[in-house]
């Protein structure tokens, strides 16, 4: 075997080296963990409003979205020579803009085309013997 064969038969070795039977357990364990603790603060109610409970579920997706992005696709900053993270950096950006365009498009849309409207109050559904 030459040279030359010998640097093709490694090649991405670097890549793998951290996909061990350790690492699958740890992530898978974390994983757990942060299910098992959202459900427990739901199924309790342990947060009384409910915006908190939204805001500390959507941390622990958060946290849960990286150890899955660490421990099973395997992605950090040295992977691919880094392009895979700016890549991923690229597009959570572009979905950041993309949902809070939206989002502030929709408020705007809903409080300058109703000015009328009390938002306040839910608006009474109308039957057919309302029409005129």
């Amino acid at each position: 075997m030459s040279a030359a064969d010998h640097n093709h038969d490694h090649h991405g070795d670097e890549y793998n080296s951290h996909a061990t039977v350790k690492g699958y357990m740890t992530g898978f364990i974390l994983s757990v963990i942060l299910t098992a603790i959202p459900f427990y603060l739901v199924m309790n109610k342990s947060i009384d409003s409910s915006v908190s409970t939204a805001l500390v579920l959507m941390g622990f997706a958060v946290v849960q979205i990286v150890v899955h992005m660490v421990y099973f696709l395997h992605m950090n900053t040295k992977s691919e020579g880094g392009w895979n993270m700016l890549a991923l950096i690229f597009t959570l950006v572009l979905v950041v803009i993309t949902l809070a365009g939206s989002i502030w498009v929709m408020y705007h849309l809903n409080h300058n085309m109703m000015p009328g409207m009390d938002h306040s109050v839910p608006a009474t559904p109308r039957t057919i013997n309302d029409m005129p």
